[in-house]
């Protein structure tokens, strides 16, 4: 694996993290964090997809390596909730 497959694997990786985030309503960070909310995304979302017998629907192949979008965003999305809901802080009305 090259460096500029390495370097283009992140950049989708960071992209589907922060789609994700959008979609959730729920930011965890800036780049860095991105890209690692869209890799455990990918893990996550295909994971649920292979759990479910769902195909991927959209994915990127590159140098031999394929990166799930669409269960990437997914993923990233429930992620981003769950880590939102166990660290917003919880506000006492009096």
């Amino acid at each position: 694996m090259s460096i500029l497959t390495i370097v283009i694997l992140i950049i989708i990786a960071a992209v589907c993290g922060a789609i994700g985030q959008a979609l959730a309503g729920y930011s965890l960070g800036g780049f860095v964090i991105s890209t690692v909310v869209g890799f455990i995304g990918a893990l996550l979302g295909t994971w649920i997809a292979n759990q479910a017998g769902i195909p991927e629907l959209f994915a990127v192949t590159i140098d031999g390596n394929t990166f799930p979008i669409l269960w990437a965003i997914i993923g990233s999305a429930l992620f981003a909730i769950v880590v939102g809901l166990l660290t917003r802080p919880r506000y006492v009305t009096r």
